[in-house]
């Protein structure tokens, strides 16, 4: 699917983290040379650790699943089953150049497309994530971790749809431990992937645009 000039791809099988990796640098580096489309691609992973750039060795408590050196921006975070995670492979070369404005917009469309599965969702000063209200207080329900080689980005996010939370424990999760880890399904929401995966679809148009206006900004 086609959305524009963005290659829009969705695997239904759950991808090992390393060959996910692989297939998304090769990618971005075909974007920076002029060889193949801008690129999104929504998956699953098996359980797995990743650490970024900032990620620090005691904040890996009990590493129940391996862990894979991610090159992102960050500290440590998880993926597994029952989780969204989509990698976004745009050309900001093309797009202004701005890496701040990107991370906003990203932030913003992933907050959007909760909005239209019935999630409010937020940003939080001073914390990295994706934020939502529970009933025991503020909890993380998806991740931002982003790299730009050649203006062309890398990673991007997670969202947590019904993950098995108690894998979270094995690690400081993006180096933030006064506040919890949430999901849809813990709120008492069922999203399905598929159901997720077309509220991205409709929202990207905006977070698109959100890129634009900010860069004539």
């Amino acid at each position: 699917m086609d959305n524009g000039e963005i290659e829009w791809r969705v695997s239904d099988a759950t991808v090992p983290y390393p060959e996910a990796l692989a297939w998304m640098e090769a990618r971005a580096t075909a974007i920076a040379a002029g060889k193949a489309q801008e690129c999104i691609c929504l998956l699953e992973h098996p359980p797995v650790y990743t650490a970024g750039t900032s990620a620090v060795e005691d904040e890996l408590r009990d590493p129940q699943f391996p862990v894979v050196r991610a090159g992102r921006g960050g500290r440590y975070t998880y993926h597994g089953p029952g989780q969204r995670v989509g990698y976004v492979m745009l050309n900001l070369g093309q797009r202004g150049r701005d890496v701040r404005c990107y991370v906003h917009a990203l932030e913003g469309w992933v907050i959007a497309a909760l909005a239209e599965c019935g999630i409010r969702a937020y940003r939080a000063e001073g914390r990295i994530g994706i934020w939502t209200d529970t009933p025991s207080g503020e909890a993380k329900i998806g991740a931002i971790g982003v790299r730009v080689r050649r203006w062309v980005t890398l990673h991007g996010f997670s969202v947590n749809l019904d993950p098995d939370l108690s894998h979270f424990g094995g690690i400081v999760p993006c180096g933030i431990s006064d506040y919890g880890v949430t999901s849809a399904a813990a709120l008492g929401v069922s999203i399905s992937p598929a159901q997720f995966d077309a509220a991205l679809a409709g929202t990207l148009p905006k977070m698109l645009a959100a890129i634009a206006v900010q860069q004539s900004a």
